[in-house]
């Protein structure tokens, strides 16, 4: 029988591109979150199984919790150096390596959670995250919102800015910062360590998250006074991925991870919106002398003042977080007045 080598040929390449297209590739991840923080543990986990599932299983993703990795804030470095491929975390945390990597997860006075989508989407907010991470050798996309966190909780009633001098209040990073410009004597716990803390009166106050994550801690048993939040009104968490693993991947499996990623996201926010209304209707039956308050005008015009002033500092030390802040406000500028024809004034007249 004679060899016809071209219809081989062609038959081993279409074989080989078949075998190809099922190649499964491994992947694994680090969060800075234990495997019992939820909703931000359930985001990283849920983006590997709807990765998975979308394709087809070509795409398998590992999912390693903070107490298995023992380094929670150490995920830009490890996703960057490829001991890990991707990292589910949050952007702010890198302040110290590169400022201008703070305002991709909320800033104070700053944008509300959809909002905020809006301007990574649709407004050129994801490519500016994308410029400021080239450097780290690393991709950054949202990964999920808590929305508006909480001012925190306090021991007593906060009534004007000679209550906040000298109170001793757990509350990191930049809004740590502008509270300290008001005279408060700002520490950070460890978690594990707050609510003795509080309890002790070692600290008078304390900023956490919101209902469907402060509920576990209990704090709420301790300090009746919970404030509205001001300082993060859309925290978004960050999925980052090695530059050169999602080089490597095929398109088809790249734009399945990003899809993942983005379907993750959004329904964290969206059941960390339903954790927080139950959350609350738990404590506020259990514990009926829990007294909602706002800042009073004198207190939040100090805040703002502050911040300002903070931000003009840091802005002139860094063009590259000028840009992001810049970009920002701009928009923040165009989308505020429909945030407020549309759900503030409906909420004014409806509540």
């Amino acid at each position: 029988m004679k060899l016809n080598f071209r219809i081989l040929f062609l038959t081993l390449l279409l074989a080989s591109s078949l075998f190809a297209s099922q190649k499964v590739y491994k992947l694994n991840l680090a969060t800075t979150w234990g495997p019992t923080l939820s909703p931000l543990f359930d985001a990283a986990k849920n983006m590997a199984v709807l990765a998975e599932e979308l394709s087809n299983g070509r795409l398998q993703i590992k999912v390693d919790a903070a107490n298995k990795h023992k380094s929670p804030l150490g995920i830009l470095d490890m996703v960057k150096g490829g001991q890990y491929d991707l990292g589910h975390t949050a952007s702010y945390y890198w302040k110290g390596k590169d400022i201008a990597t703070l305002p991709f997860t909320s800033m104070p006075f700053g944008l509300t959670a959809p909002e905020q989508y809006a301007w990574f989407y649709y407004a050129g907010g994801l490519e500016l995250m994308q410029k400021v991470y080239a450097k780290h050798k690393v991709l950054s996309f949202p990964g999920g919102s808590t929305g508006v966190q909480m001012g925190g909780w306090f021991k007593k009633e906060i009534k004007s800015l000679d209550d906040l001098k000298g109170l001793k209040m757990r509350i990191p990073g930049f809004a740590g910062e502008i509270m300290a410009k008001l005279g408060v004597q700002v520490t950070n716990i460890a978690p594990g360590e707050l609510y003795t803390a509080l309890d002790r009166n070692s600290i008078d106050a304390l900023e956490w998250v919101g209902p469907s994550m402060d509920i576990k801690m209990g704090f709420h048993k301790i300090a009746p006074y919970y404030y509205t939040g001001w300082h993060e009104p859309a925290s978004e968490m960050q999925f980052l991925v090695n530059k050169r693993t999602f080089d490597k991947l095929p398109k088809d499996l790249q734009k399945i991870l990003i899809t993942a990623m983005r379907l993750s996201a959004y329904d964290m926010y969206v059941q960390n919106y339903d954790m927080n209304a139950t959350a609350w209707q738990e404590m506020k039956k259990e514990y009926p002398n829990i007294q909602v308050k706002t800042f009073s005008k004198e207190i939040m015009d100090a805040m703002k003042k502050a911040n300002q002033e903070l931000r003009d500092e840091m802005s002139k030390k860094s063009p590259e977080l000028k840009e992001v802040l810049d970009h920002q406000d701009a928009y923040m500028k165009k989308i505020r007045e429909w945030s407020k024809m549309s759900d503030y004034l409906y909420l004014k007249d409806n509540i």
